[in-house]
């Protein structure tokens, strides 16, 4: 049926919680528009949850949005959780009724759901109306959203091998991480480093995620006069630990390191977007640009950091859900992509040996380059949303 011309379909796009849900559904949906149009469908879209900071990102991205109230599931026994969660269980029922006026006047052919709590009233009220749906797992210890959902879920699509065995095999496909396809045009590191006005020093990377990471913020702050002597660094904070950072930055550089000259080596930035031309900005071009990236192993960063083969050392999150960002990392690094140091472990000494002596090895860099590249699957958008349109047509 896929030769049907100017067939409408109408697809609802669910997440909520985090970059980490919501950037991937951004990915899908504009390898979406571009297969509708390749062949010649009616696509009607619409985003379905909370009021959060990642809808700035799908409004700019095309994708229309309707806000829902939602509520957090805490799988912990603490006393203020259980009391939150009790609170929250009233905004999640608000949440599917919501949902469920939504959904009748918009009535979807498909909903396809990236998980976190902003999902679930939205996956349950469209089980009310009979309506198909699938998921997306990012991590490799999927989120009780996702869980839950998965039970009423005609596909389930995960990015990690590990995954897999948390779902029934007969409806699981492994596709990877969806990456915005801007992130993937190849772009030459020198061309790059040109755009970013830097030279021949090897650059360092440091990403904390869109909220920052404050142990991470410290750390470098703490090595920074070790690393800018060998190389260019470029940090992002999060844009609420900004101007503490440069604050701190601007007593090292006077106390510390004393050479004016060096202040160009050091970057900072509150966040890189992709959506952004200027190239001090540019998550694009500070990417193609790095020689190797310090980053936590959300889903997200690990399979951008793989697909352009950037050597990185990761950071996990010790307080992530399940400890996902720990497993993430270890199914990441087993052929050699990428070394990890857990929070317990880290200290400015391990960090910086470990930077600096990755950077200065050209064969350990190209070696973890070419493991990154082996595990990327930057298809995983266009796949994902070709088994939808396989589902709906």
């Amino acid at each position: 049926m896929l030769h049907l011309k100017n067939k409408e379909i109408r697809i609802i796009f669910t997440a909520g919680g985090s970059g980490g849900h919501t950037f991937p559904l951004i990915a899908i949906y504009q390898e979406m528009v571009k297969l509708a149009k390749e062949k010649n469908l009616d696509l009607k879209t619409l985003y379905l949850g909370p009021n959060d900071f990642t809808n700035r990102f799908i409004n700019q991205a095309g994708l229309n949005s309707k806000n829902i109230l939602t509520g957090k599931l805490r799988r912990s026994f603490n006393p203020l959780d259980i009391l939150k969660n009790f609170g929250d269980f009233f905004k999640m029922i608000v949440g599917i009724f919501q949902s469920l006026w939504h959904l009748f006047f918009f009535m979807p052919d498909f909903i396809i759901s990236k998980g976190g709590h902003g999902s679930l009233p939205v996956m349950l009220a469209a089980n009310l109306y009979l309506i198909p749906k699938a998921i997306h797992e990012s991590d490799s210890i999927p989120g009780l959203a996702n869980i839950i959902t998965s039970k009423i879920s005609q596909k389930i699509f995960v990015s990690f091998k590990n995954t897999a065995s948390f779902f029934p095999a007969k409806k699981t496909l492994l596709v990877g991480n969806p990456i915005r396809s801007d992130l993937l045009t190849q772009m030459d590191k020198k061309q790059a480093k040109d755009l970013l006005g830097l030279g021949e020093k090897p650059i360092i990377l440091i990403l904390g995620g869109s909220q920052g990471a404050q142990t991470i913020n410290d750390i470098i702050l703490d090595i920074l006069p070790d690393l800018i002597e060998n190389a260019y660094v470029i940090h992002q904070t999060g844009q609420n630990n900004f101007v503490s950072v440069s604050q701190e930055a601007k007593i090292i550089f006077q106390e510390i390191i004393k050479n004016d000259a060096l202040t160009h080596d050091y970057r900072i930035i509150p966040f890189l977007e992709d959506t952004i031309q200027e190239p001090n900005k540019s998550l694009k071009i500070n990417l193609w640009a790095a020689d190797i990236i310090v980053s936590r192993a959300g889903s997200g960063a690990i399979f951008e950091l793989a697909a352009l083969g950037k050597p990185s050392i990761l950071i996990p999150l010790p307080w992530a859900s399940q400890d996902h960002q720990t497993k993430n990392a270890y199914e990441y690094s087993q052929n050699g992509a990428a070394l990890i140091i857990e929070s317990n472990n880290l200290t400015q000494h391990i960090l910086s040996e470990l930077i600096l002596n990755t950077i200065s090895d050209e064969k350990k860099l190209k070696e973890m380059s070419e493991a990154a590249l082996a595990f990327a699957k930057p298809d995983a958008a266009k796949q994902i949303s070709q088994e939808i349109l396989n589902m709906i047509l």
